[in-house]
């Protein structure tokens, strides 16, 4: 049973992201041969090689393959990237998606899968990418294999036995790093699993990295004390020695100091000033003392907030056990000192709101489309989809179509582009604080948030 079991990890740790980011100083660090590191060098094994990459039309259905198959090369390449929110490189728009690393093995999916976004039509590093479609990605990968007769390999195995989103936008990231630090003794050792393994599944939206500079804890439910090890966890795969892994620890020094520099990106439409001046004493009375305050002297308090309060879905917070928790805490990720990791946090940590405007969808697991929406708790959709370009500057964040159930599909690709937020994991409750605002405190204060 115990090899069984280490198998069924080895198989499931092929496909990690990182999703978080750290802060802190480290002598000498380098923000641009961070950012570097991110795109060219290879932490995780080749999810695919050029072949298949080129071939992974094959795997779409009939009507979309047949256009495909008439289409020239570069037509065929932006259809790739439509359909798996890839984007070009902003500094070199004809070599790998953003969202890929390549080297002679193949495609290495990087930091910058999840964190490579798009919104209003533009690219902004670090922001998340509510255009992934990573299940169906992993899904299309193994079905090309097979078309081209090719062996299936680990990768393709674990994408048929958890899922890794079942939402457009939404990653199933948390239980990688379960499943990695199972597998992992505090010295980093590859060892049989301590106890039963448990591959909990719920939607979660990655966090733009702009956030990362104000944090003195890393995740939603602020487990992990900041620092640049704190990265490091998704990177142990079983390929990656302890050895191999301590050796990787420069690079995220500069990675960490990379993330840094993200900067949150303005509002690039006309703002009313004198209502968002309106918004300003809303915003600091009913929410900075969780959310911080903005401007000259402005600070972020870091604050976590009980989830009997906060209301919002719970499946994020229970996906970690206390016992998992600790595993992470007497580690060599955190030098063997526990303190300052919580072990039992009981809620989730108010995010700072630096470009909030650019990061819809909200709450946690993407379940609120846009701010509107969040100051209107009662009028938040049920079952919706995005428009992948557009952007809804009367209620800031994303345009979508709503509806009360999923519409019948004949694809599964189909299917994941609908947020259902009656489906576990995916609830659009809580966070009912601005219901009491009045409509006219609610018009001034969405616009004061265009500011941040």
């Amino acid at each position: 049973m115990s090899r069984l079991l280490l198998l069924l990890g080895f198989v499931l740790l092929v496909l990690v992201e990182i999703d978080v980011a750290t802060a802190g100083d480290a002598p000498g660090a380098d923000a641009a041969r961070g950012y570097r590191n991110i795109l060219d060098t290879p932490y995780l094994p080749a999810t695919l090689d050029a072949e298949v990459f080129d071939n992974l039309w094959q795997a779409w259905p009939e009507s979309q393959r047949a256009a495909a198959e008439k289409a020239d090369a570069e037509s065929r390449r932006a259809q790739i990237y439509a359909r798996y929110g890839f984007t070009p490189r902003p500094d070199e728009p004809d070599g790998p998606p953003l969202q890929l690393t390549r080297t002679k093995q193949g495609y290495h999916m990087n930091c910058f899968t999840c964190h490579g976004g798009e919104v209003a039509g533009r690219v902004h590093l670090g922001l998340g990418n509510t255009n992934l479609a990573l299940q169906s990605f992993v899904e299309d990968v193994a079905k090309v294999r097979r078309i081209l007769k090719r062996p299936l390999t680990r990768a393709d195995l674990a994408s048929a036995m958890i899922p890794h989103g079942d939402t457009v936008g939404t990653t199933n990231a948390v239980v990688f790093s379960i499943v990695l630090l199972q597998f992992r003794d505090q010295d980093l050792n590859v060892v049989p699993p301590r106890r039963r393994l448990r591959l909990p599944h719920h939607d979660l939206d990655a966090p733009p990295w702009w956030h990362y500079k104000h944090r003195t804890h890393l995740y939603i439910d602020g487990t992990a004390k900041v620092g640049h090890r704190a990265l490091m966890p998704f990177i142990l795969v079983p390929t990656n020695t302890p050895e191999k892994v301590r050796g990787f620890e420069d690079d995220f020094r500069h990675i960490e100091a990379y993330l840094k520099t993200v900067e949150a990106p303005r509002y690039p439409y006309p703002i009313d000033r004198a209502l968002a001046q309106q918004g300003k004493p809303v915003f600091d009375k009913n929410c900075a003392s969780c959310h911080g305050t903005y401007g000259e002297g402005g600070r972020y308090p870091n604050r976590l907030v009980p989830m009997e309060k906060l209301g919002t879905d719970r499946a994020r917070l229970d996906a970690l056990r206390v016992e998992d928790r600790k595993t992470y805490a007497n580690s060599w990720l955190t030098g063997y000192d526990p303190e300052g990791v919580r072990t039992d946090p009981r809620g989730y940590v108010a995010p700072p709101l630096h470009g909030i405007w650019a990061s819809a969808p909200y709450l946690h697991n993407g379940s609120v489309p846009t701010l509107w929406h969040l100051l209107r708790s009662e009028q938040r959709p049920r079952v919706w989809r995005r428009e992948p370009k557009g952007y809804d500057k009367a209620r800031v964040g994303l345009v979508i179509e709503a509806v009360n159930a999923v519409p019948e599909t004949s694809t599964k690709h189909g299917k994941r582009q609908w947020f259902d937020t009656t489906a576990h994991g995916k609830s659009a409750a809580g966070h009912t604080f601005p219901d009491k605002l009045s409509e006219e405190e609610k018009r001034a204060l969405l616009e004061y948030l265009k500011t941040l």
